[in-house]
Formats: C-alpha cells, structure tokens, sequence
C-alpha cells in the first residue's frame, strides 16, 4: 500500500504565517524567523540577562481585568481556591510518547547522549539516532491501551481528588488537536485527543484537573540531538536533529518541519552543548543574543500553545516547569530570553475564568517560584523540614521515575508516608505511578493505588480539608528537625524506611478535630506516648475530650498524664500501615 506523505494543514498556514488561535481572538502566529549561520559549539559568550529588559510579547490575551504584570495579578487574584486544600491528594498523569523507551525520564534527550540505557535502548528498539531519530518514535507510538475514564475511576478510588495531566513535556509533542503545533497526539501516534480525552473524563467523575506545560526550556534541553556519536561505525554521522523541511521530501513526514520538534541548533553559545549532556544542570544563564527574533518567536509559541489549551479544555489550573521565578527569566532554567510571556498567559486564564465560570476559582503553578498571590509552587521529591504557610503548595513525586521503566519498586506504605510528611506541612501531594507505553497500569501499580484507596477511606477524614496543627509532628530527631522520609524518587528505600511507635504527624481535620498520625502500626498493648498533648502543654488550650482510633470501633485506654497522652494500642484488625487517632480538643 502507498504511504502518502503527511502535509498538515496547520503548518503549511505556519510557513505562510496565519495560523489561528483556537479562541476568539485572530492573532497569526508569524513562520519561524531566518535563523542567523551556525558558529562554531561553544564559540559565543551569552549576554547579560542583567543588561537585558524583559521583553513585552503581543499576543492576544482575553477581556478582563487582569493585565499581564505580576502588580495587576496579584492585586486581583482571589487567592487560592478551597477545593486545592479540600483536595490535598492527587495523582500526577505523567505521561506520553518517551515512555515508550522504557527508560525512565528524559529519554528524548539522551536517546543522542551514547552510554546512557536510552541510547541502548533505542539503538535495540528503534535504531541508530542518525536514521531513525525521536520523530519515528512519535509515529510509532501507539497507547491502545490508554482509556482515560477507566483511569479516572481507578484514581479516584485510590482517593485522589484531582489529576495532574501532562499536556507537552520537553520534547514539544502536544498530547491534544494543537493549534500550534503539528508534531501532535492527533496527528501521528495514537491519533487522539489525548488532553480531550482526559478532561473528559476527570470532568465526568468530578475531580479536579490541571494541564502541564514543560515545553520552555526545550531549546536547550533537546542540544544533544544536533550531535554525533564520537566513536564507533557511525562516528560523526548527524543525528536526525539536523535535518530540514526540505529532507522530508517525500519521506513519512514530509511537511513537517524538524525546528517545530527539535528547536534551533543553539550549540554556539558558552555551555549549552555540555550542559545538554549533562545530568541536569541548565546552560549558563544568560541571552541567546544572535537568536533575539527567534527568542521572541518562540517565547510566544510557548504561550499561545498553553492558551490554545486552556481556550480548548478549560483546566481547573495550569503548570509550568522550571527552577527560577517564571520561564524566560534569563537565569536558571529560563535562561536564553527574558519576556512576560508567563504573566501574559497567566492574565489569558484568569480573564477566561471570570468569563466562562464567572469567577477564578483557577490557580497557576510556577513551579519555585516566590510566594505571590495568583501562583501555587510545588516541592518536587521531597517536602519541607517544618510547616509551609507562606504559599500553596503541592509536594509531587514519582513512584520509581516519571516515565516508565522496569524494575519499579511499589509501596502503597511509601506513597501514605509521603501524603502524610506533606498534609502535616500544610501541603498537599501529587504522586506520579508511571503507565507503561500502552497506557495501561501494571499489577504492581493497581495493587498499590487500591491500597491507598483503603487507607484513604478509613483515615481520609484527616486528610481531606485538613491544615497544619500548631507544629507538623513529633518523634525521632535528625539534627535539627524530625527525622523524615528520605528525598528522591519513592522506591525500595522509602518502603523500607524505619519509622518507631514514638513518630507521628498532625492535622487539624476540617471538623476541627486534632488527627495524630503515628508512622507505624504499633505491636498490641504498646503504650504510644504523644509527648506534645500532655496535660497543661502550651499547644493545647484545655484538657483532651475523646480520643478514637480510625478504622476501629474497639474502645480505647487513654490518659492525659502530665507530660503526654497516653494511648494503649488495642487488639484490633490488621492496620497494613500508619495508623490515625482523631483526638476531641476543647
């Protein structure tokens, strides 16, 4: 059968310049501007970004009173809306075409780094990344599997009330019908309205959901695929990165420009070559400045993208990905540009709030960014040593990696661990479980979410709605604060962590009762001493009403002895893990 080639029609109004935007505006995204000859790798220092005033973009935005300067957001926004600390437990849907490596996160990048298991992997799966590149990937891949309602319910049975749905990681494939972008979900692969199709299904089930958006700092992430291999048959032969518009011809993707997927080679400047190979670390921070039409023109590419999602989906919150105080900041992850393209996007969702819901009840994720009023940050691997109530905050976290790979280690006592260090904080926890590249959950994964979903059930009363006690627990010192679940991916190291019968975490439920969480299942007859509710103790105003263990109905031994409450932990059913006692304050 002949294979015709595929010339969209999007990109075909991109090289003439008219492409739309989705919502009611008529803006036209101009074609990619002349790139200036490529210099020599590593040849031209970066500009200041100090010596650079940030860059005011022109999209077109919605009507409304919200401006796109941090001075109007903040004045205008509500604050953060109650369903996120009614929520405080979600699932993070991290997942598209590079899970179809098998290689955890990052694949597009180091399937063109040689040595790394993408590279290998690819090199088995695929081929040599000079002839069959991340391109083929994307037109292979095929998630049959993938059924977001099903998801959903599996989800919400776990107890999360709202989803983190991944709309274009950095490798700048769109998971929904993009006005911007070609090099999309429904155009090759599977077809399908991915993001469509999610938003659905969460808005059917009645949680909550927002789209992520990690598309800024591609253009230096993605470097390694304007590379080589340095050794072997293939030494010094360009990966597919290289290639133009014009070698598509007659090819599969034959109209498809490789700029709009891989970016502009940007390998001139100081430190951007080395850092793409790096494990992480950004280029210096600095302007791209021989690329300032192509900064600008991708800048807004960037936003009237994530617009295009929020005109078509109308998400309950946006993320952007990052380590500075906004993208295009010229330092950290932002480095290359300075504009306001995020403060422009931010005005654009919250006028379109008002105008659709007839309020903002909508939040942004910067993700590090400062406190300010109209964001929410997040705390990625980990949660803070004491109580966060300076901002809104999610802890998220992969199980095993953000994209899938063998050799997971689940534990439903890890992820309940984890939701508990962050509720105590006063935060809330998003908590990744990879799909495989077919879009289906494994065993080992459902096992773990339904076991979540008890514990939820039994002890979400504590949970759900919760804030921050007076202090977040008591127990085991490490230095100057408690000793907590360690940092880093959840895995085989936090299902194993030790905590003791004298560890627990507090919540003040939305009842207005007290929940103290002990980290353990104590043995039975354990006398569990909570130093920090003694009688006269200066956290509390009066002496203790009741205590109740959740999940019992077994009558408990309680007393409140001068230097703590003392509990007797019944004979009872199994706890499989921590256990909550909701305790009755004046």
């Amino acid at each position: 059968m002949e294979t015709r080639p595929y010339i969209p029609l999007i990109l075909g109004s991109l090289l003439a310049g008219s492409v739309s935007l989705h919502s009611q505006s008529t803006y036209q995204l101009p074609p990619i501007p002349e790139l200036p000859p490529r210099q020599s790798v590593n040849s031209v220092q970066m500009q200041d970004p100090a010596t650079f005033d940030e860059v005011q973009l022109d999209f077109p935005i919605a009507d409304g009173p919200y401006e796109a300067d941090w001075a109007s957001i903040e004045e205008l926004y509500p604050g953060s809306p109650g369903w996120l600390r009614e929520a405080k437990f979600g699932i993070w849907v991290h997942f598209g075409p590079q899970s179809a490596g098998m290689s955890g996160d990052w694949y597009a990048r180091r399937l063109y780094v040689p040595g790394t298991s993408a590279y290998e992997n690819h090199l088995k799966n695929y081929g040599h990344p000079s002839e069959v590149g991340y391109k083929e990937v994307l037109r292979a891949w095929n998630p049959d599997k993938l059924d977001p309602a099903k998801m959903v319910e599996i989800y919400k049975d776990a107890g999360a009330r709202f989803l983190m749905i991944q709309g274009v990681h950095h490798d700048q494939f769109d998971m929904w019908n993009s006005t911007y972008q070609p090099w999309n979900s429904t155009k090759m692969g599977p077809k399908r309205d991915l993001i469509g199709e999610w938003s659905k299904a969460v808005k059917k089930a009645g949680l909550r959901y927002g789209i992520t958006f990690h598309h800024e700092y591609s253009w230096w992430w993605w470097q390694t695929a304007f590379g080589a291999d340095k050794n072997g048959p293939k030494a010094g032969v360009p990966y597919d990165g290289n290639l133009t518009l014009a070698d598509g011809k007659g090819k599969w993707w034959e109209g498809l420009d490789p700029r709009l997927l891989y970016n502009a080679d940007l390998r001139e400047y100081d430190n951007v070559e080395p850092a793409a190979h790096s494990n992480w670390n950004p280029p210096k921070a600095g302007i791209f400045k021989n690329h300032l039409d192509y900064a600008r023109w991708y800048a807004t590419w960037w936003a009237v993208r994530m617009t295009d999602a929020v005109d078509r989906y109308d998400p309950d919150f946006i993320y952007t990905d990052g380590t500075g105080q906004q993208p295009f900041e010229g330092w950290n992850t932002g480095t290359g540009y300075r504009s306001n393209a995020m403060q422009r996007v931010m005005a654009h969702f919250y006028n379109r709030a008002l105008e659709r819901r007839g309020k903002v009840d909508t939040f942004s994720i910067v993700k590090f960014r400062k406190p300010t009023n109209g964001t929410v940050t997040t705390e990625e691997f980990g949660v803070p040593q004491h109580i966060n109530t300076s901002q809104p905050w999610i802890a998220e976290i992969p199980v095993g990696d953000w994209f899938y790979a063998p050799g997971f280690h689940y534990s439903s006592k890890a992820m309940i661990h984890y939701i508990l260090e962050a509720v105590s904080r006063d935060g809330n926890a998003c908590i990744c479980v990879s799909p495989l590249p077919d879009g289906s959950l494994d065993e080992g994964s459902l096992k773990m979410l339904k076991e979540v979903g008890d514990w939820m059930r039994t002890n979400g009363r504590g949970i759900y709605g919760s804030k921050a006690w007076k202090t977040h627990g008591e127990g085991q010192q490490d230095g100057d604060h408690l000793r907590q679940l360690p940092g880093g991916k959840l895995g085989r190291q936090h299902a194993e962590f030790q905590f003791s019968d004298r560890d627990f975490r507090y919540t003040v439920g939305k009842d207005g009762a007290l929940y103290a969480w002990c980290m353990t299942v104590p043995k039975q007859g354990t006398q569990l001493r909570l130093t920090l509710l003694g009688r006269g103790s200066e956290h509390l105003d009066g002496p203790i009403q009741s205590v109740e263990l959740l999940g019992s109905n077994s009558r408990l031994k309680w007393d409140q002895e001068d230097g703590a409450l003392v509990i007797e932990f019944p004979s009872t059913r199994d706890f499989p893990t921590a256990v909550g006692f909701r305790i009755g304050l004046p």
